[in-house]
């Protein structure tokens, strides 16, 4: 490699690394202050919710907007055995999102290299990888 060559490269190191390391300042910085905001939006939330339960409502109109509860449900399982055979002997597959597990198959596919599951679709790319000067 000609030393100009060897210059151009070091030099596109640096600034990649520059600009990773302000990238970084700034995603914390907005990390504090959006922590900050949260903060106060989650004690407003806790007003208005105190709001409806006190008064039995569940929606007010103001002049600057309206508000309104809603229940959220979420389920999960502490028994994933006990919940896959429940899934299998009632027949409710659709009670599990539609999605892969990367790691677990990309595992799969190593160990097994001549089972191609039906459909199975694969994307891959290069990325680089910059590690500072120590």
């Amino acid at each position: 490699m000609t030393d100009a060559v060897v210059t151009d490269l070091d030099r596109l190191v640096s600034v990649y690394v520059k600009i990773r390391d302000k990238k970084a300042e700034l995603a914390t910085e907005f990390t504090a202050k959006e922590k900050e905001l949260n903060a106060k939006l989650d004690t407003l939330k806790t007003a208005l919710l105190e709001h409806c339960k006190a008064t039995g409502t569940e929606s007010v109109k103001t002049a600057s907007g309206t508000f309104w509860r809603t229940q959220k449900k979420r389920f999960w399982t502490s028994d994933w055995e006990a919940m896959n055979k429940f899934i299998v002997e009632n027949e409710v597959v659709d009670l599990l999102e539609k999605r892969i597990s990367q790691g677990n198959m990309r595992q799969f596919l190593e160990e097994n290299p001549n089972l191609h599951p039906p459909g199975l679709n694969a994307d891959n790319e290069y990325t680089i990888t910059v590690r500072r000067k120590k």
